[in-house]
């Protein structure tokens, strides 16, 4: 917060699936709720009597929201609430001793109501500039970017239940029978990407998991769009690649695994093979090259090196690419799924896009050809920077393009 010049960070909204929030407060039962950090205090956290017992849980200070009386707040406002609302802003900012200086916002809202109260305790507190950071890069993220062996411990338990349920969706797809070419169900009806996704959405619940944002199990052409999650009236073709890219987190919002395999059911292709092969390849020589404290720019910039050499166009020569290799290499990961450190190329790459000690990122080249071929093909996994500079696989799984089917 020093080297970013903030006097302070102001946090609302809810508890779970709001990662700010959670990060101050460890989660919890709290609808809703602000917290205000000071530089250099410790943070406070306002919070509805209702939810009284789930604050204390937090082990934080603590003040309760009906110590500012909102009928006299709305009667100095004349009626207006938004105003009423930003003038308790106003009280637990001073309270908390912040009342000059940059303070950066964080959390969920909707945004038409947080803006206009934002908008006008801008107007009661001049000497106060509320600012938005960076995108990526914000002190929120910084700190959130270097975990500790609590935090790894419960993402290393979330790539249990991940590789489980990947597991358990192989087992799925073998037991059935083929008509056709594709899957289909005891009764005779195909098998569709709709039934799939929905035992995965079983399996992960009885694990006390959840995919708040969806997962991705795409196959043929989708394979071939790195973000489609599939069109859930498609069947289970044999001989088409699937990507299966699955990134739950625990139960309430916490901590997220990201997974990814690409798979094709009986038999693979001479291409799908082929673009396989040339994934793999990647993977695995770009997984043997980590190393602790090197730029992450250098493994894009490598990643484009493998696939150029094998006769794959990357986004390094054309930006707009939209088959070949058309995304960058991986991520942090944490309480968002998508977070520091950043693999950007070096024209966009900071100096804290580094594998530094305690970081969690994936590493996920792929390659996508969704109308020239109707295919796509990506392999990910989650790693740990250990500080002693090992690179951990969280949760191992086998690479295997082929899962068998019965005849």
């Amino acid at each position: 917060m020093q080297e970013a010049n903030l006097a302070a960070l102001l946090v609302t909204g809810p508890a779970a699936h709001n990662p700010p929030m959670y990060y101050m407060t460890g989660g919890g039962h709290l609808t809703h709720a602000d917290l205000i950090k000071p530089c250099g205090a410790d943070p406070i956290l306002f919070y509805s009597p209702m939810e009284r017992d789930e604050a204390a849980k937090t082990g934080l200070a603590t003040k309760n929201i009906v110590d500012y009386n909102f009928k006299e707040l709305l009667q100095q406002a004349e009626g207006d609430r938004i105003k009423a609302v930003a003038l308790r802003y106003q009280k637990m900012l001073e309270e908390a001793g912040v009342t000059a200086g940059r303070v950066s916002v964080y959390g969920k809202e909707e945004l038409n109501g947080i803006f206009g109260v934002l908008m006008q305790l801008q107007k009661l507190m001049p000497d106060v500039e509320l600012v938005g950071e960076p995108g990526g890069n914000s002190v929120m993220l910084q700190a959130m970017a270097t975990k500790d062996e609590h935090e790894i411990e419960r993402i290393r338990k979330m790539g249990k239940v991940t590789v489980e349920v990947v597991g358990l969706t192989a087992e799925f797809l073998s037991s059935h029978q083929t008509k056709n070419g594709a899957l289909v169900k005891a009764d005779g009806m195909p098998l569709t990407v709709g039934d799939v996704k929905r035992k995965v959405h079983l399996w992960l619940a009885e694990r006390d998991a959840e995919a708040p944002e969806g997962f991705i199990f795409a196959i043929g052409r989708d394979a071939g769009v790195p973000h489609s999650s599939g069109t859930d009236s498609d069947l289970i073709e044999l001989g088409k690649t699937i990507v299966y890219d699955i990134f739950p987190c625990e139960k309430g919002g916490g901590y997220y695994y990201d997974f990814t395999r690409t798979w094709s059911l009986g038999y693979a292709t001479d291409a799908a093979e082929s673009i396989y092969n040339d994934v793999r390849t990647t993977y695995e020589t770009v997984m043997g090259e980590l190393k602790l404290n090197a730029p992450t720019s250098d493994y894009q910039e490598r990643t484009c090196d493998l696939f150029e050499a094998q006769g794959h166009k990357t986004t390094r020569t054309d930006p707009a690419l939209q088959e070949g290799y058309v995304h960058s290499l991986g991520h942090g990961l944490g309480l968002h799924v998508h977070e520091a450190p950043w693999f950007r190329s070096k024209e966009y790459a900071t100096d804290k896009d580094i594998l530094f000690p305690g970081a969690v990122m994936t590493v996920e080249p792929g390659l996508y050809y969704p109308d020239s071929r109707g295919l796509g093909c990506r392999l990910e996994d989650t790693v740990y920077v250990r500080p002693d500079g090992t690179m951990e696989i969280l949760a191992e799984y086998p690479l295997d393009l082929v899962i068998p089917v019965k005849a």
